[in-house]
């Protein structure tokens, strides 16, 4: 196992993407030091403890992203922190409350906390296509999205697209402490993660794919760019254990109409209900995503089981009846 006797760190432990994070973790010998933000709750922490390898290596910590010194304890004597602890929301009240500074000021404050730590390797910051593409251009299918696009964040803000601002800012905020301060960091940026699900409660994608399969009227006209949750847990740990990993990289499987999924999911499961109309017409076009940078490092992308087990799993857990 290539992580025996290596400690390493997850923020935002019971995430979607982390609690996947941190079982592979677990399976390839690492000792795992988690964060998450209330150890009271069971929601939260149970599906964490009961993971093969939790009894013996892994240790569960409460921290604060908005509290700085809150990740010391939680850092210390890590040889790479897996900084994934972000809000994931589009819909808000108080923006720079609920989603800006939590994403950009919680980073900040984990990497203040690294900066302390003389065993750390590196770290790799869990970010999105978000911090790529909202720039006010129009994306077409002719595009290819690759890591040197950015996102504006004027345009992000003057279109209230706060949830894409608070991981451009973030993003940025990180490289640009990364340089200041030598910490060698690496960027994950996945699009719309699916895939089947560790944790008891929903997070906001596996949300949406639900309630567009529940509408009994129609579909969304819209292109996403998804990715398997077990794929992108992989490329975390594939950033550290390879020491020329740099940089940005893109992690997307596929770039898909929603009606192309629809029409799949149907075919893996025809008694299930789901819409067959788009709320409007003609289909929308999108762009491609480079997958070159991503193959590099090792990622092995997974579609064709990406949403036979997604389904399986609203199933499992309850949220969809077949």
């Amino acid at each position: 196992m290539s992580g025996e006797g290596k400690v390493v760190c997850v923020t935002g432990a019971s995430g979607f993407i982390a609690s996947w994070l941190v079982k592979l973790l677990l399976q390839r010998g690492y000792t795992v030091k988690a964060s998450v933000r209330d150890l009271s709750d069971a929601k939260k922490t149970e599906h964490l403890i009961s993971l093969d390898g939790a009894k013996e290596r892994l240790q569960l910590f409460k921290a604060n992203l908005l509290e700085e010194g809150s990740f010391d304890s939680v850092v210390d004597h890590c040889e790479c922190v897996f900084h994934t602890a972000s809000p994931l929301t589009f819909t808000v009240n108080d923006p720079q409350a609920e989603l800006i500074e939590p994403a950009l000021k919680g980073t900040l404050n984990v990497l203040r906390s690294c900066a302390k730590v003389s065993s750390l390797k590196r770290v790799v910051l869990t970010s999105s296509t978000s911090s790529l593409i909202f720039n006010g251009t129009p994306l077409t299918s002719d595009m290819l999205i690759d890591e040197t696009w950015n996102s504006d964040p004027l345009y992000c803000e003057n279109s209230k697209l706060w949830y894409m601002l608070s991981k451009t800012l973030a993003e940025e905020g990180a490289w640009k402490f990364a340089k200041e301060n030598g910490i060698d960091l690496v960027s994950l940026n996945p699009g719309f993660v699916i895939g089947p699900f560790l944790q008891p409660t929903l997070n906001f994608t596996m949300e949406m794919i639900l309630n567009i399969i529940n509408n009994e009227e129609n579909f969304p006209n819209m292109m996403y760019d998804f990715s398997d949750v077990r794929d992108i847990a992989m490329a975390h740990i594939l950033a550290f254990e390879k020491n020329s990993a740099n940089g940005r990289y893109c992690l997307v499987a596929n770039y898909m109409h929603i009606s192309h999924t629809l029409q799949i999911i149907q075919q893996l499961y025809p008694t299930l209900t789901i819409p067959n109309k788009c709320e409007s017409y003609p289909l929308v076009e999108g762009p491609k995503t480079s997958k070159v940078k991503a193959l590099s490092l090792g990622v092995k992308f997974t579609p064709e089981v990406t949403l036979r087990d997604t389904i399986q799993s609203f199933i499992e857990k309850g949220y969809l009846k077949i």
